[in-house]
C-alpha cells in the first residue's frame, strides 16, 4: 500500500513539475514569441490559412470572437450528425458495426463537439473506424476550442485598455498544432509501445487456454486513447474506457494518462501569470485549486483502499480495498485517485467503474464535477475559476467598502450579472434534469441498474457529468434511450457554450474599460487572504446549490450502509 501511495505522490509532484515550464511555453505560444516548434508548424499553419482564407493577424473584438467559435463548433455538430448517422455505408467499418440512430447520433456529435464524449454506446461495436476517427478529430477542436477562449481572457487582461483581444483562429490553431498535437504524439507513442493497438485491421481472433476462439476488437486506438487524455475529453475507443486492458495495459500506461490529461489544465495556470505579467496571481489561483482537490482526493484514497465494512463483516479479506469494479493491477489508491482528476479536470475517462465506489467516494466524484473549477478541463477551467473571482472580488469590496476592482479594472453592475447567471446555471441545469427525470420515472424507472438512494445516484450523476462537460457515469445507468440522449445533449449544448461566452463577455467588457493602476487603496488578488475569500465562495454556493440532492443520494446511502 505504501508503494502505491508513492505512485500517487509522483504522479502528482511530476504533473506539476512538467506543468510550470510548459505553462511558460503556452504563454510563448499565445504570445507570439518564438519558440523551438516555429520551424516545423508555421509552414502548416500558413497552409491552413492560405487554404481557408483566413487572416491570423485581424484583430478581434470579443464578439467576433465568440460569432467565430460559434459558428464553426456548429459547423462540426452538422458534419459529425452526417457522418454517424450513415457510418455503415461508409468505408473504414471492418467490423460491419451499424449506423447511429438520430437521437444517439445526436448525443455523441454534441457531447465530442463540447468536450464532454458522454457515451451512450460502447466504443467498440458502436462505431466503425471512420467513425472513432472522427470523434478522434473533434477531441483536438473541442479541447482548441475551450484553449482558445482561455486566451482571449489572457489577452484582455494583458492589454491595459482595449477593444482588440487577438484573433480566435490564430489562438484556436496554434492550440491543436502547438500545443495539443506534439503531446498527444509522445503519449500514443508510449502507449503503442506499451502494447495498444493502432491498426486498421478488424477483430482478431485468438484461441483462449480453454480452446474457445475469442474475438478480440482492435482499431487506431493509441492515436485515440492519447488525445482523449491530453484534450481532457475522456471518451473511451473500447467501452470499458481506460478500465480495458488494451487502453490502459499496465501501471506505467496508468501513470502516463493521468499525468496526460493532468498538465495541460495546470499548465494553462501558470500560462496566464506568465502571460500578462503576474506569476504570483497565477500561483495563488493553483493554490486555491490544489487545496480543493486534495481535500476531495484523500479521503477518496482512503475510503476505496479501506475497503466496503460489509465485506469485512462477513469475515472476507478485504486487504485490497475496495475492489468491485476495478482492475486489479491498477490497485484501489490508483483507481481512487484517478476518480477525482478525471471528475475535477472534466476529463472523464474511467480507470474503475464509478457506481462501484463507495457511497462517499461517489460523492466526491460528484462534488468535483459540481464545483468544476478545481484545475478544470483545457481552457475552460480557468474561465470557471474566473466567474468565481469575479463573484469574490465583489464581496470583498462589498465588505471592506471599496470599489471592487480586478486587475485594474473596476467591476461594476454588468460585469456581475453575467458572473452571477454564469454561477447559477450549472446548478440549474443539474437539478432541473434531475428534478424531470425523478419526476417522471416511465421515461427513466427501467433504465437504472439500482433502486432507492443509489438509483438516484445514477440520474444525478448523468446530468451532472452532463452539465460539467465531463462525460463519465454511474454505468448502472442505461442510458441509450431517447430520454437520455435528448435530455442530456440539450443540457450538454447549454452548459457548454453559456459558460463559456460569459467569462469572454466579462473579460472583453472590462479590457474595454479604462486601466487605474494599483494604490494603496487597491484590493490585492494575489494574496493567500483572498485566495481564502474565492474558497469560501466556490464552498456556500455548492454547499447552497447541492447539498439537498446530496443528502438524497451519496449521504443518504451512506448512513443506510453504515448504521
Amino acid at each position: 500500500m505504501n508503494t502505491e501511495i508513492l505512485g500517487i505522490i509522483a504522479m502528482f509532484a511530476l504533473s506539476v513539475a512538467l506543468a510550470i515550464p510548459f505553462g511558460k511555453y503556452i504563454a510563448k505560444v499565445y504570445a507570439g514569441s518564438k519558440t523551438l516548434l516555429d520551424p516545423v508548424f508555421n509552414p502548416i499553419e500558413r497552409f491552413f490559412y492560405k487554404a481557408s482564407g483566413i487572416d491570423p493577424k485581424k484583430e478581434m473584438t470579443w464578439k467576433q470572437h465568440l460569432v467565430a467559435l460559434l459558428t464553426i463548433n456548429f459547423v462540426w455538430f452538422l458534419l459529425g450528425m452526417l457522418i454517424l448517422m450513415i457510418q455503415g455505408s461508409l468505408p473504414l467499418n471492418p467490423d460491419n458495426n451499424p449506423s447511429m440512430s438520430p437521437d444517439l447520433a445526436f448525443n455523441t456529435t454534441i457531447s465530442f463537439v463540447v468536450n464532454c464524449n458522454l457515451q451512450h454506446y460502447s466504443g467498440e461495436t458502436g462505431l466503425s473506424y471512420l467513425g472513432q476517427m472522427w470523434l478522434m478529430f473533434l477531441q483536438f477542436v473541442s479541447a482548441g476550442t475551450g484553449m482558445a477562449a482561455a486566451a482571449i481572457i489572457f489577452r484582455a487582461f494583458r492589454d491595459k485598455t482595449t477593444t482588440q483581444l487577438g484573433n480566435f483562429y490564430n489562438f484556436f490553431v496554434k492550440s491543436c498544432t502547438r500545443i495539443l498535437l506534439p503531446v498527444s504524439f509522445i503519449v500514443a507513442i508510449i502507449l503503442l509501445f506499451q502494447g495498444t493497438p493502432m491498426t486498421f485491421e478488424g477483430k482478431d481472433c485468438i484461441t483462449a487456454l480453454q480452446g474457445n476462439i475469442v474475438e478480440v476488437s482492435r482499431g487506431p486506438a493509441a492515436a485515440f486513447i492519447a488525445i482523449k487524455h491530453v484534450g481532457t475529453n475522456g471518451g473511451g475507443f473500447f467501452g470499458t474506457n481506460s478500465a480495458h486492458p488494451l487502453e490502459n495495459p499496465s501501471y506505467f500506461t496508468n501513470m502516463v494518462e493521468m499525468i496526460a490529461q493532468m498538465i495541460i489544465p495546470l499548465a494553462m495556470i501558470f500560462a496566464f501569470g506568465y502571460f500578462i505579467g503576474r506569476k504570483k496571481l497565477s500561483w495563488m489561483i493553483f493554490g486555491v485549486m490544489t487545496v480543493g482537490f486534495l481535500l476531495l482526493t484523500i479521503p477518496n484514497i482512503g475510503m476505496e483502499t479501506n475497503g466496503n465494512p460489509a465485506i469485512s463483516a462477513m469475515g472476507v479479506d478485504n486487504s485490497l480495498g475496495a475492489m468491485e469494479g476495478k482492475e486489479i493491477r491498477l490497485g484501489a489508491a490508483a483507481s481512487g485517485f484517478w476518480s477525482i482528476v478525471t471528475t475535477a479536470i472534466s476529463t472523464g475517462s474511467v480507470n474503475t467503474m464509478h457506481d462501484s465506489t463507495m457511497p462517499l467516494s461517489g460523492m466526491n466524484q460528484l462534488l468535483a464535477m459540481m464545483i468544476n473549477s478545481f484545475y478544470g478541463g483545457a481552457g475552460v477551467g480557468i474561465l470557471n475559476f474566473f466567474i468565481f473571482i469575479i463573484l469574490a472580488v465583489f464581496i470583498s469590496g462589498l465588505m471592506v467598502g471599496r470599489t471592487p476592482e480586478f486587475l485594474g479594472k473596476k467591476v461594476e453592475a454588468r460585469e456581475m450579472k453575467i458572473a452571477m447567471i454564469i454561477a447559477l446555471i450549472h446548478p440549474f441545469f443539474i437539478l432541473i434534469g434531475t428534478g424531470l427525470a425523478t419526476a417522471f420515472p416511465h421515461f427513466t424507472a427501467e433504465t437504472l441498474n439500482n433502486p432507492g438512494f443509489h438509483g438516484f445516484s445514477e440520474i444525478l450523476y448523468e446530468y451532472t457529468s452532463s452539465s460539467a462537460n465531463n462525460g463519465s457515469g454511474f454505468e448502472g445507468l442505461g442510458d441509450n434511450k431517447q430520454w437520455w440522449n435528448i435530455s442530456t445533449g440539450i443540457i450538454l449544448i447549454l452548459s457548454r457554450f453559456i459558460p463559456i461566452i460569459g467569462p469572454v463577455a466579462i473579460a472583453g467588457l472590462l479590457a474595454e474599460k479604462k486601466f487605474t493602476p494599483e494604490s494603496e487603496g487597491t484590493l490585492k488578488t494575489d494574496t493567500p487572504t483572498f485566495g481564502l475569500m474565492v474558497f469560501a465562495v466556490i464552498f456556500i454556493v455548492t454547499a447552497l446549490s447541492f447539498f439537498p440532492s446530496l443528502a438524497l443520494g451519496p449521504i443518504a446511502e451512506y448512513f443506510s450502509l453504515y448504521y
